[in-house]
């Protein structure tokens, strides 16, 4: 299942039932799951870890060096889980020593054409990132999160689960659960229902969302009296806890 037209450095580790097409090149120190496809032309470079049934289009660039002018070298890593799909031309980029040397991605994702995902970057599980989405380095992406097509998001932010970041976003801080920006630059619009109903939320759940929405965006609020109004509705609908954690731990600031 390896093409003979295949170059693969002798240290890397392929599971027995790994497809290797034609043309791609395998570097040093990679490590490929069982059940995993690489198209025609991909390179995959290492230190670089990638599990079980994913697949890797033409031309992608995977595991290579950081876009960093501080990277000097280092054998920093990328770790890629199970299930994911990269398009093609999709990079993505190990860590940088000073990010803590890691770029790590969960499982599940989908990774259009064009996708660029940049040093140290953290990213969950059932991701969507459309065709040309960017994340700059040191961003932090939680489950669920859907990125439309040509979505920039600038280095240090995070993008909160469940949340919708509309075609042509640019983000330059964080990007709240459950809810839906557009714009350049970004805006808050709204709960993001259709999502959520397509993650079977609850009607009841999707009713104390809109309201904790309307309690951090439409009541004039300042963030800290919005978060203390929001604890109140804790012991009625759990993800209100989300958000106020999400809240506290930013660092960049809300889009608000």
């Amino acid at each position: 299942m390896i093409s003979d037209k295949a170059i693969i450095d002798k240290s890397a580790k392929i599971a027995a039932n790994v497809e290797i097409s034609p043309y791609t090149v395998i570097g040093k120190d990679v490590e490929i799951g069982e059940g995993t496809w690489v198209g025609p032309h991909a390179v995959i470079n290492g230190p670089t870890k990638i599990g079980a049934n994913n697949r890797i289009y033409q031309f992608a660039s995977i595991g290579e060096a950081p876009q960093d002018k501080k990277y000097a070298g280092e054998p920093t890593r990328l770790e890629i889980g199970d299930n994911n799909t990269f398009r093609e031309c999709s990079t993505v980029s190990r860590g940088t020593k000073p990010g803590g040397g890691l770029t790590k991605i969960g499982n599940d994702n989908l990774f259009m054409a064009y996708v660029h995902i940049a040093h140290d970057c953290i990213v969950g599980n059932n991701t969507t990132f459309s065709n040309n989405a960017s994340l700059a380095g040191h961003v932090t992406v939680d489950d669920f999160a859907n990125l439309g097509g040509f979505v920039g998001v600038h280095q240090f932010c995070n993008i909160g689960s469940y949340c919708f970041c509309a075609g042509g976003s640019m983000i330059v801080k964080d990007v709240l659960p459950f809810i839906t920006v557009s714009g350049n630059l970004a805006q808050a619009y709204g709960l993001n229902v259709e999502g959520l109903k397509r993650r079977q939320f609850t009607a009841e759940i999707i009713t104390h969302l809109k309201r904790a929405y309307k309690i951090l965006y439409r009541q004039g609020l300042t963030l800290e009296e919005a978060v203390h109004k929001l604890e109140g509705m804790i012991p009625d609908c759990n993800q209100v806890q989300v958000l106020i954690e999400f809240i506290k731990k930013s660092t960049r600031g809300i889009i608000r």
